[in-house]
């Protein structure tokens, strides 16, 4: 799923806080001199010059919708948010009933307040907004295009088939983003470092958030999906700062490679990377592949138990997977390699989430759990698939691709 919120939702953290009553609309020109009158305070808090001013320009709320809207249609064609509407439906993580693309439009219109476009290097304030919510949001994404000058920001967000390594990166732009922010709207104390205000500020996110119609209504794989960059990649970025005084964000080589390591940087300290998984052969008649991460693990299991939250006080001991989603007449079919730290964490998914999904009650399905091995890293196998399914007896081969490179 994050490879469907990666791109849109862009000063979800501060319009969440920050949401006001409009009033008086700001004009184009008004925009452009709040643009130049931030940037000196974007430099301050980044440690980062500005090599050209950002442009800027109004939309009206249509006309972001619109584009919104362009947007899902030329990056998630209608096939690709197929295979993902399967995938999480037998992951359970969505409803069978649930329209995905409109969801998405829905709330993506109801969450952006202003946003940078990397395609056009523009800065956008949607007409009619709060002046002072804009200014806000203003100092979010100018911010990420201050980023988009130092790191390959569209090869960062144009990953495929990696959602957990994207959400990585993502996580990394919107916390710096965060964090650059607030010290610029709360200038002359170190709010960053004060665990009493992070705490504070991580609750009233949430609670903003929850209070917007559409999102409230959303699953919750959707609901910490859009949260997650925001505030755990603050977190991480907090943590970076303290580690890397000087460095003000990680250079291309030095990005986290997973979600694991984003949410717990003791993982990321330690050069703990993930194992690549790949199937043995081939792709054809795969309708969408992709890998799901630590952060969608903790998510799955706290959906299983029925939790409206997800708590990530600890790892799950997660160490890599992949999945496929095959076609068939009678209904999509699921395989679902994942990877283990030790032998003690596999046998604890096999026998919880994995043995809950396995146990599937969907009409004309089968489940099957098996444990498996990659080299020295013990594994599990979950298939889900219509009981007449072809694969049956010859199921699809997952094994160990490249070592992970961070370059």
């Amino acid at each position: 799923m994050k490879q469907l919120t990666r791109t849109f939702v862009i000063g979800l953290a501060l319009l969440g806080a920050c949401r006001g009553t409009p009033r008086q609309a700001i004009a184009q020109d008004d925009l452009q001199r709040l643009v130049d009158s931030m940037m000196p305070a974007i430099e301050r808090a980044t440690g980062m010059t500005f090599a050209a001013t950002p442009r800027s320009a109004i939309r009206s709320p249509d006309e972001v919708r619109a584009y919104l809207s362009r947007k899902l249609e030329s990056e998630f064609p209608p096939e690709r948010v197929a295979g993902v509407e399967a995938a999480y439906q037998l992951f359970g993580l969505i409803p069978d009933s649930l329209d995905l693309s409109a969801l998405l439009l829905n709330l993506y219109s109801e969450q952006v307040a202003g946003y940078y476009d990397p395609d056009s290097l523009m800065l956008f304030g949607v007409r009619g907004g709060d002046p002072t919510q804009l200014r806000l949001v203003l100092a979010h994404e100018l911010v990420h295009a201050l980023q988009h000058q130092y790191l390959p920001v569209d090869s960062l967000l144009g990953l495929e088939s990696d959602a957990d390594q994207l959400a990585a990166g993502q996580a990394i732009l919107e916390g710096h983003a965060t964090i650059a922010s607030l010290r610029v709207l709360v200038p002359g104390s170190d709010v960053v470092s004060q665990p009493a205000f992070w705490e504070a500020y991580r609750e009233q996110i949430r609670v903003q958030q929850s209070a917007m119609p559409v999102f409230a209504s959303a699953p919750l794989v959707l609901r910490e999906g859009l949260i997650f960059p925001y505030l755990s990649g603050a977190e991480f970025m907090r943590w970076w700062l303290g580690a890397h005084p000087g460095q003000p964000l990680p250079s291309r080589s030095e990005l986290p490679t997973s979600t694991e390591q984003i949410l717990f940087p003791s993982r990321y300290a330690s050069e703990d990377q993930p194992l690549r998984l790949r199937f043995r052969d081939s792709t054809d008649a795969v309708s969408y592949e992709d890998t799901l991460g630590e952060m969608e693990m903790q998510i799955l299991r706290a959906a299983q138990r029925g939790q409206d939250f997800v708590e990530t006080t600890a790892p799950t001991g997660w160490a890599g997977d992949r999945y496929r989603v095959y076609p068939t007449d009678a209904g999509p079919a699921l395989v679902w390699y994942t990877a283990w730290d030790t032998p003690a964490v596999a046998e604890r998914f096999r026998t919880t989430v994995g043995a809950r999904l396995a146990e599937t009650t969907r009409v004309g399905y089968r489940g099957q759990i098996e444990a498996v091995s990659f080299d020295s890293a013990p594994g599990v196998r979950i298939v889900l698939a219509p009981t007449g399914w072809s694969r049956w007896a010859d199921l699809p081969i997952a094994g160990l691709g490249a070592a992970t490179d961070r370059r």
